[in-house]
């Protein structure tokens, strides 16, 4: 049996801090999805599958008019919403479905603990744990409005606003690592990997997703806030990304993700270095 089974839409870059971090502390996730689209003809619980005959005849018991990311219907159960009350994915469960984690971070949390001993990823103490929390905590800033400035673009509905308010938020989020990294710190926290660091990458691999739609925001004379000068303008930050997506932990998810974006020739900064 698992050690945690979650649910979620696939790719997911925030699905990979649970997953970067089962890795390093040898914890087995039973991880459930599909792509955003076809989740709407899925049964959202803690036995998630695609819907069945008996589940649609039932399904005006578990219809839930969708929200954020998400169109039309989707269908969620009461125990769904009991254990995940935002309704959201990724969704979380302890092997026995009894208690349900919620958030990216949480689940990334929950990863570590099952797994502490085997693999330090929340720091060698209080303080150190506080200061993984920061980092954290401030990545949820970021995220709030990268998610914004994603959905837009995947709507064709960005606008001059939105866009200005990933920017700024990109800006304080890496000058903020710039200097925690500063001068040649090789982890944002303490000695080793921890949390902070795999948080790092799964958010800026997800926002790395805007070099999708560079056309649409050239049409409307925007310019790519994470762009092809990221490495001059955040020389630490790119580089513990690019050493970070190399590493054996990180490499089996952040490696066919980036692969898909080069596909058509968008190349993230920095990307060439995955090969080496």
């Amino acid at each position: 049996m698992a050690d945690l089974r979650i649910f979620s839409y696939l790719p997911n870059p925030r699905l990979w801090k649970a997953s970067i971090a089962a890795r390093l502390c040898d914890v087995e996730l039973d991880i459930r999805g599909a792509k955003p689209r076809e989740l709407a003809h899925w049964l959202w619980d803690f036995d998630a599958r695609p819907l069945n005959d008996a589940d649609r005849a039932a399904g005006a018991g578990t219809a839930r008019e969708a929200r954020t990311g998400f169109a039309g219907r989707l269908h969620k159960t009461e125990a769904f919403l009991d254990a995940h009350p935002f309704g959201t994915v990724p969704a979380a469960y302890s092997p026995d479905g009894a208690v349900g984690i919620f958030e990216s971070n949480s689940i990334m949390r929950a990863v570590a603990r099952l797994g502490a001993d085997r693999c330090s990823l929340y720091g060698g103490n209080a303080y150190e744990a506080a200061r993984i929390d920061s980092f954290l905590d401030v990545s949820l800033v970021f995220a709030r409005d990268s998610q914004i400035y994603l959905l837009a673009l995947g709507r064709d509905a960005v606008t001059p606003e939105i866009h200005a308010s990933a920017a700024t938020a990109y800006g304080t989020w890496m000058t903020g690592l710039e200097r925690a990294l500063a001068p040649d710190r090789a982890w944002l926290v303490g000695e080793s990997v921890s949390l902070a660091d795999i948080c790092f990458v799964a958010e800026l691999s997800l926002f790395s997703r805007e070099r999708s739609f560079a056309d649409a925001l050239a049409a409307l004379a925007l310019q790519l806030i994470h762009g092809h000068d990221a490495d001059q303008r955040y020389p630490n930050v790119m580089a513990h990304y690019h050493r970070l997506c190399a590493e054996p932990a990180f490499a089996p998810d952040v490696g066919p993700y980036l692969e898909k974006l080069n596909a058509g020739g968008l190349a993230i900064p920095g990307t060439h270095d995955l090969s080496r």
